[in-house]
């Protein structure tokens, strides 16, 4: 039996539609997703969390509950990103612990941990609290290529990621770059290394998902990420639909109920016709140009609307051909949050200015300084040069929370909200952050993160959003 994890509301939503789903539109089917057979259903984590505050005005607390109890047979699991937890910097251990206890307590059944830079260092601390509280934990072996990202390298970071004793490796493929030889060669090795069940979580951006997963599955991979049909393809996951005709007959998904499946789409279905003003032509699409740029879809998007506000989308070939160049003078980080962040700004900040790492945002910075962690290859020397020495950041911890911003706390988990986003989090407790409908949205996206860069003396933001 194929073991499935559906990511409609997270990763799927997240990839096509910019985090932008309300809550009242997960909740109606999730009785219905819950008699389907899935294994578990991805609903938490990622970006979710920022989105439901910055967008939404919900409480992402009160959405993982919600669905919690929508969901009596199906696992609910969430993406965390190991020291960075939801956010975009790292976070100091007793915040890291408080988070995923509450997480587990909220409703998470199941944690996948990554960490952007496949340093596992990053990821023992994080694995070993959920392991502790009773949740499963799936390792997360993030893919990407470059000459330094070898089969036996991956297999070697899942070697590592197996000690700290977790239940599953997964392989993350987050820009649909893996190819069903690499897919059948990782999973195999991977499995005789560690004995550990291996699972596939590829976005179709360059079209090979699907025949990566059936290669997958041949090596012996036990699960697989899907959404469904209306919030599939593109720069989402393949459709279980496709998958399910693809295995018929085979007697791998003979547990899984069709029915109950395409109810659930044909709702979804109409769901997306309210945020399809979110959605773009880059995300939903197959464009095999991410082999060469390997840029996510969702991080894509964000590029042609940051670039058409400040009047320069004639310069995205040229963003696109510096990105790779950036990659490589940071050593090949794989392009997955803080590192899509990183890599694309400084790619347009290049592009703009005319000279490249004439200015170097704070974030490159860091991670040059090897402050979010060890870096997959060697740093290139001109950015060696130009970043000085500096200790490492203060990371936030529970004790740094002011008395002005707990006297707005009304429960537990609202100070684990105020340390990862704290303006966000004061503006959302004060009632401040105004609900965007999904009728507001038929225009251009709204952005998640934002870089301040003063270019001929003219401070103006750069926007990238990247992805999961």
């Amino acid at each position: 039996m194929l073991k499935v994890v559906d990511t409609t509301v997270r990763d799927g939503q997240q990839s096509l539609f910019a985090t932008r789903m309300k809550t009242d539109d997960i909740l109606p089917i999730l009785e219905k997703m819950d008699d389907v057979g899935f294994y578990g259903m991805e609903a938490w984590g990622g970006a979710t969390f920022d989105s439901c505050i910055r967008y939404l005005n919900e409480d992402p607390w009160e959405r993982l509950r919600k669905i919690k109890r929508s969901l009596k047979k199906t696992k609910v699991v969430m993406l965390l990103r190991g020291k960075n937890i939801v956010g975009y910097r790292h976070y100091s251990d007793d915040v890291v612990e408080a988070f995923i206890k509450r997480s587990f307590e909220n409703g998470v059944d199941v944690f996948r941990i990554f960490d952007a830079l496949n340093d596992t260092a990053n990821l023992g601390r994080a694995i070993k609290i959920a392991r502790d509280v009773g949740a499963e934990v799936h390792g997360d072996v993030v893919y990407t290529v470059s000459p330094i990202h070898t089969v036996d390298h991956f297999i070697d970071v899942a070697k590592q990621i197996a000690e700290f004793g977790v239940d599953a490796i997964r392989i993350k493929d987050m820009a649909g770059l893996l190819a069903p030889r690499a897919a059948y060669d990782i999973v195999r090795g991977i499995k005789k290394e560690t004995g550990l069940p291996v699972a596939l979580h590829c976005h179709y951006t360059c079209g090979l998902a699907s025949l990566s997963y059936i290669r997958g599955i041949e090596a012996g991979a036990e699960f697989i990420d899907t959404a469904l049909f209306p919030f599939a393809f593109g720069a989402s996951q393949p459709a279980i639909e496709t998958v399910y005709e693809a295995l018929r007959g085979s007697g791998l998904l003979a547990h899984l109920n069709l029915e109950h499946i395409n109810e659930a789409a044909d709702y979804f279905e109409d769901v997306r016709e309210k945020y399809r003003g979110y959605a773009s032509e880059a995300t939903d699409r197959i464009d095999p140009r991410a082999l060469r740029h390997q840029i996510p879809g969702g991080m894509l998007s964000n590029l042609v609307v940051q670039l058409k506000e400040y009047n320069a989308l004639s310069k995205m070939d040229a963003v696109l051909a510096e990105v790779p160049e950036v990659r490589r003078d940071l050593g090949y980080p794989p392009l997955v949050t803080p590192m899509s962040q990183i890599v694309g700004t400084q790619a347009v900040m290049n592009v703009i200015t005319g000279k490249r790492y004439g200015m170097i945002t704070k974030e490159l910075e860091t991670y040059v300084r090897g402050h979010y962690g060890k870096p997959p290859g060697t740093i290139s020397r001109i950015l060696l040069e130009k970043v000085a020495p500096a200790p490492p950041p203060k990371l936030p911890t529970l004790a740094d929370i002011p008395d002005s911003a707990k006297i707005r706390f009304k429960k537990e988990e609202d100070a684990l909200t105020y340390l990862l986003f704290p303006q966000l989090a004061m503006a959302f407790f004060k009632g401040e952050i105004r609900k965007i409908e999904p009728e507001e949205g038929q225009g251009k996206r709204k952005e998640v993160k934002w870089f301040k860069v003063k270019i001929g003396g003219e401070e103006i933001e750069v926007k990238i959003e990247g992805q999961d």
